[in-house]
């Protein structure tokens, strides 16, 4: 009996250190990354931030894809493949070089939380609360500095009446005025705390606004689709046939949707729902929510929320946009015509595209109904989305032309200036000029210089192959790779100079023919583009 006493003590006290070890070892790590974060915060600059964010989240995103086995056995991506892959879902770009339907299941999943944690409405958020935590710590040095203050500067009533009894009325009246100045500094920097309060305030209300737009618009989106494939046999077969799960289908494609980024699990994206226009109707919403209308659609959950709470936050935010400093909250009249420039672009677009494919094979075989959603469904993508429901190569050149000017224009593009912009344009201006940062060169130039480089890489595949290989093609893959759009020619055999009976049609981006130096450029060219701004005030120094 005494052996196993003892043996439960030593038992009892192996296990209390063990705790204890593992509790140290917690705490310090801890506060390790607590301090790695506070340093990343203060000293880091947020352009060298998210270019290590996209490029870490890429790279723990290949290693996952790595692990999990694809759905095919006769067929294994490339790792250069599969990196490119995890970078294109990262930037959300959807430029592609592997079908879709490789994948299994397990990867489609990681493919959706990359698209997630790429997308722009989720990494402003993440951005509102670092901003969050710096006014948060820099009003507790205020508060701190104006503690102290107080007790150095101002002096009491009693102290006043003692000298009015023992000195003179000129040193009362001396004395009287100093007080009322501490007091009035005093006041001033309560006022300027009080105002700090309110700004960290609002910008923990707008990250919770935005958290919660981001939540509903992709569980609503889900459910829509969900009910859909559930009511609609011939949309429900094409996922059967293929072997795709409906949840992963609804939850990858209103994810991919949302976050502006164009994967869809089928290898023909969304050609295969052509007929289906109750789909495509319900995932046009989620395209302009994410992307060009999101500024409009936040102001107005702001002005709407601000009704029945927080007002004064709501307040604050719909009249200090810029103090915010929060890229996607624009200024009322500028929201406004960000809308009516939206639309005018999809209109200008929708005339075009039926003027000119109604009757030709690219819309072959729909109704008359199904072919206006369809257009429909195609001029809305054509932004920054990149879904598709037609073979890019089949239609006119004129078309493509104009897809690849609505791929170039950022998102909050509006042709209708305002006072406000112009003024923000000449700070912004200024700030170029102080910083020394206008030498760099614009958008336009990188965009020739990839384009040449790519040129020169497949300049040999452009000499034998030159109906797939041609510049138009070429500039379609850049120009859609740095709008993270993914819009595509394709490759197609039947346009061989040479005719190879080897070669086989796939269902995969142009680029997935390219050299892997090739490819290695557009990934370039998918991350200057989901950073492109931070220059788009690049190239001023540059007069014609």
């Amino acid at each position: 009996m005494m052996d196993f006493a003892c043996f439960g003590n030593k038992l009892k006290y192996l296990c209390s250190s063990s705790c204890l070890k593992v509790s140290c070892f917690c705490r310090s790590t801890w506060l390790l990354l607590l301090c790695l974060y506070r340093y990343v915060v203060l000293r880091v600059n947020p352009f060298s931030l998210q270019v290590f964010y996209f490029v870490s989240v890429s790279s723990v995103g290949f290693w996952v894809l790595k692990a999990f086995k694809p759905r095919t056995n006769n067929f294994k991506p490339r790792d250069f493949d599969l990196f490119f892959t995890s970078v294109s879902a990262t930037t959300v770009s959807s430029m592609s070089t592997v079908e879709m339907e490789v994948f299994s299941n397990a990867q489609l999943l990681v493919l959706t939380a990359l698209m997630f944690v790429g997308s722009e409405v989720f990494t402003s958020m993440v951005g509102l609360h670092l901003v969050r935590s710096n006014l948060w710590r820099s009003r507790k040095n205020q508060c701190k500095v104006n503690s102290s203050g107080s007790d150095l500067g101002l002096s009491s009533p009693t102290d006043s009446l003692n000298e009015v009894e023992l000195g003179t009325i000129e040193a009362a009246r001396a004395d009287s005025e100093r007080s009322r100045s501490h007091f009035d500094i005093f006041q001033g920097a309560i006022m300027t705390l009080d105002r700090e309060n309110l700004r960290q305030d609002s910008v923990k209300f707008l990250a919770t606004v935005v958290l919660g737009y981001l939540v509903v618009i992709n569980v609503v989106g889900v459910v829509s689709v969900l009910v859909y494939i559930a009511a609609i046999s011939s949309a429900k077969d094409v996922l059967k046939k293929k072997g795709l799960r409906t949840f992963t289908f609804s939850v990858f494609t209103t994810v991919s949707t949302f976050a502006s980024c164009g994967f869809v699990p089928t290898n023909e994206n969304m050609t295969v729902f052509s007929k289906n226009s109750g789909l495509l109707l319900i995932l046009i919403p989620q395209v302009l929510l994410g992307n060009t209308l999101f500024p409009s659609c936040l102001r107005f959950c702001i002005w709407f929320l601000g009704k029945f709470v927080k007002k004064g936050e709501a307040r604050y935010l719909l009249k200090n946009t810029e103090e915010i400093g929060y890229l996607h909250l624009l200024p009322g009249l500028h929201s406004s015509l960000l809308v009516v420039t939206v639309l005018g672009f999809i209109l200008v677009q929708f005339i075009l595209f039926c003027s000119m494919e109604w009757n030709s094979a690219a819309l072959g075989g729909l109704n008359s109904y199904q072919k206006v959603i369809g257009t429909l469904f195609q001029t809305v993508n054509a932004r920054h989305t990149g879904e598709t429901i037609v073979d890019l190569s089949t239609i006119a050149p004129a078309i493509l032309v104009v897809f690849v000017v609505m791929m170039y224009l950022p998102p909050y593009t509006s042709f209708l200036p305002t006072k406000s912009d112009r003024e923000w344009a000449l700070k912004s201006e200024g700030r170029k000029k102080r910083s020394g940062e206008n030498f760099i060169f614009s958008q336009l130039s990188y965009l020739a210089i990839f384009i040449v480089l790519i040129c020169i890489t497949e300049r040999k595949k452009m000499k034998e192959d030159s109906l797939n290989f041609n510049v138009l093609n070429i500039v379609v893959e850049v120009i859609s790779a740095y709008g993270n759009v993914g819009f595509s020619t394709g490759y197609s055999c039947s346009r061989q100079l040479k005719p190879d009976g080897s070669c086989e049609d796939k269902w995969f981006g142009f680029a997935g023919k390219w050299s892997d130096e090739g490819k290695l450029i557009l990934i370039i060219v998918m991350f200057f583009g989901r950073l492109k701004k931070f220059n788009m005030e690049g190239g001023k120094a540059w007069k014609l």
